[in-house]
């Protein structure tokens, strides 16, 4: 029989209604050949026309029926009858007839022995488990089979046993309401400027308002991954009084990014394999002719204790535009104006979080545009201890407590160390950053008092968001490969930090 429309639906339950007086969803289910849920749908549907039209009560009805192990027992004897049909006329060890008896033996030998049907042989050895009686009547397999005549003892000790248990299924009970009636009147759902003018609203029935129905979830934008977790390293930046630097300029000069930070310009980084260079405009605006001279010289003949590189120093070279490499460009202007600033030098920390471009062989860790996060700290006096000190603190409120250090090489900085930490899930140090102290032939040129050191270190936002999420290939975090559902579903980023 083909389900019914809801408006036939409706129509069939008031005509059985009608001579019915009452009626209970689920046996109108079952007369109807169609699923409860609808009818329950379709009681619902006319109390919308007037809750007078129906009386509808909620009732719980309350039935047994066998487990899985009970229907096992209905089937093929209790457990201590099963147990008690094992034991031969000559009697068989316990071990041996609990071996035979499969999982359930323990069980039935115990109700066997305390049924009086099985007894225990001492008299010889190793002792043997005889009949105590010649026949047996397995009681609770015909129980089962005939569960409305259980006493509540006996239903009780087999819903203990896991034999029975009891299912409670709701229906609703349907009667005729004062304002009962066969035909449902059409509900208006909107009041218009027409029915006000005429009056005619006073003579209408409107579907009322479900003030507790949800509504439609508005479309709306998401935040990447890479976005709430840039958003914790954020928080753990300011928490520590860093200030954040603007990295709004992704092109960037040469003399920025890689002059101003002491990198020679035949450094392998600087060429055309690993560097983004912009053929329009090829070469960068004005540059600060004082500190430009002072790099100049520190890179060809040396100073503030250096021998440089000893080679002639390019000033095309230098006015190169290119896709910033690291933000350290960034760090790199920001402390040529703290070292300039009219009212005098004053300790700063620094951080950024953003884009840097280089040109790599895309695979599953590696893409030609990245995210860099950064800090840098200027004060008088800092060493070496002090940024193994604030690497700790860093790291600790990134839920990262076992860090090592690795002595390194970096162009800008002396010394400079490779961050470790302890991978609990791969049960191995992982390399997770760089870090160093500026060396003297970069923040001196840039005016920085002789007392003053600066600390800086970076590190990825790709890998840890790829960790936090479980994202295998870098490809499927960023690119169009993206899931945009990923994107959708994904939860906020909490790093386990204090």
């Amino acid at each position: 029989m083909s389900n019914p429309v809801p408006s036939e639906l409706t129509e069939r339950i008031l005509l059985h209604l009608e001579s019915a007086e009452q009626a209970d969803s689920l046996r109108l289910a079952e007369q109807f050949g169609i699923e409860h849920q609808k009818i329950v749908g379709a009681v619902k549907s006319i109390q919308a026309h007037g809750e007078r039209l129906l009386d509808v009560e909620s009732v719980t009805h309350k039935s047994l029926t066998l487990t899985e192990e009970g229907q096992a027992v209905a089937q093929s004897g209790s457990h201590e009858a099963n147990v008690y049909a094992a034991v031969p006329e000559q009697g068989i060890g316990q071990a041996e007839l609990l071996a035979a008896g499969g999982g359930n033996a323990k069980v039935g030998f115990s109700k066997a022995m305390s049924q009086g049907w099985l007894w225990l042989d001492k008299s010889v050895q190793p002792p043997l488990v005889r009949r105590k009686v010649a026949t047996i009547v397995d009681q609770v397999r015909e129980q089962l089979l005939q569960l409305a005549k259980l006493s509540d003892k006996d239903l009780a000790d087999y819903k203990k046993r896991k034999l029975l248990q009891e299912l409670s299924t709701k229906s609703l009970r349907i009667s005729k309401g004062p304002e009962f009636s066969t035909t449902l009147t059409k509900l208006e759902t909107d009041l218009t400027m027409e029915m006000l003018a005429s009056g005619q609203w006073q003579q209408l029935k409107f579907k009322a308002y479900n003030f507790d129905a949800l509504g439609a979830t508005p479309t709306r934008g998401q935040l990447h991954p890479l976005l709430k977790v840039r958003t914790e390293f954020r928080q753990i930046f300011l928490e520590m009084g860093f200030s954040e630097m603007a990295t709004n300029n992704y092109v960037e000069a040469s003399f920025w990014n890689f002059d101003a930070l002491f990198q020679p310009q035949q450094h392998p980084a600087r060429d055309a394999h690993d560097t983004f260079f912009i053929k329009q405009p090829a070469l960068c605006g004005p540059l600060p002719n004082d500190y430009v001279q002072r790099v100049s010289t520190v890179h060809s003949v040396g100073g503030y204790g250096s021998l440089g590189y000893g080679y002639k120093w390019q000033l095309a070279e230098a006015q190169k535009n290119l896709l910033r490499t690291h933000t350290t460009a960034v760090s790199a202007r920001n402390l040529f104006q703290l070292a300039n600033r009219a009212y005098g030098f004053k300790p700063a920390k620094y951080f950024s979080i953003d884009k840097v471009f280089r040109n790599e062989t895309l695979d599953a860790t590696h893409l030609a545009e990245f995210h860099q996060v950064e800090g840098v700290i200027a004060q008088a006096g800092l060493t070496l201890a002090d940024l193994i000190g604030t690497l700790h603190e860093f790291f600790r409120k990134l839920g990262i407590s076992q860090l090592r250090f690795k002595p390194t090489y970096n162009p800008y900085t002396e010394p400079s160390m490779e961050i470790y930490c302890y991978h609990g899930g791969l049960a191995k140090w992982i390399e997770v950053g760089n870090s160093g102290i500026f060396r003297p032939e970069l923040v001196r040129p840039m005016g920085l008092p002789p007392d003053v050191n600066v600390l800086g270190w970076g590190l990825s936002l790709e890998r840890p968001t790829m960790v936090k999420y479980g994202i295998n290939n870098i490809r499927d975090l960023v690119g169009p490969k993206v899931d945009l559902k990923m994107v959708e579903d994904g939860p906020i980023c909490r790093l386990d930090r204090d």
